[in-house]
């Protein structure tokens, strides 16, 4: 069964993306620093209001750019409003997305796709696209909710899904109640 597209995080519980608790559960830098450096041009589809977006703007550095990309364009207009006015604010390009595009057409080093993937409709497509950015060399982070979300033959089912679209699987990070892969 196709995962439903209308399951995407409303933007009226953004505010519970950005809790004390998840951060420390799932410290941004943590996570995504062994995979950034300055001057990388990085992509995040579905970066809701920015959890990771501002880490990875900082990571990145002044030479680097984040393309955030959203379906939503009210959680495209939450993370304008936190980084309007910063250093951060022209490392990062929003882009409002589509449920068939990624909405990034530019080269880049790596994407993040976190706890977003379970709620694409077309999986393949989705790998197809990010795959079609990535620089060679270039890698991609997935990391999916095991809590009521994703189940180990779900998981087992989009990393096949993955490697029909080209990628090749080695172990990501460990992450509480969390799938993750390296993609590249």
């Amino acid at each position: 069964m196709a995962p439903d597209p209308n399951r995407v995080c409303p933007v009226e519980l953004a505010g519970g993306l950005e809790s004390r608790i998840r951060r420390w559960l799932q410290d941004p830098r943590r996570i995504v620093a062994p995979f950034v450096r300055e001057g990388m041009r990085v992509l995040e589809p579905g970066c809701g209001p920015g959890f990771f977006t501002l880490e990875l703007a900082d990571l990145v550095g002044p030479t680097g750019r984040v393309f955030a990309t959203d379906l939503q364009e009210g959680m495209l207009a939450l993370l304008r409003d936190r980084v309007r006015g910063t250093p951060l604010e022209p490392r990062i390009t929003l882009v409002k997305s589509e449920t068939d595009r990624v909405g990034a057409t530019e080269p880049v080093d790596f994407a993040l796709a976190f706890y977003m993937v379970h709620e694409v409709p077309d999986q393949a497509g989705f790998f197809r696209q990010v795959r079609g950015v990535l620089k060679p060399g270039g890698k991609l982070l997935l990391v999916e909710p095991k809590l009521f979300h994703v189940s180990k033959e779900a998981w087992a089912r989009t990393l096949g899904t993955a490697a029909s679209c080209g990628f090749a699987a080695a172990a990501g990070p460990k992450l509480g109640f969390s799938w993750s892969a390296v993609l590249s």
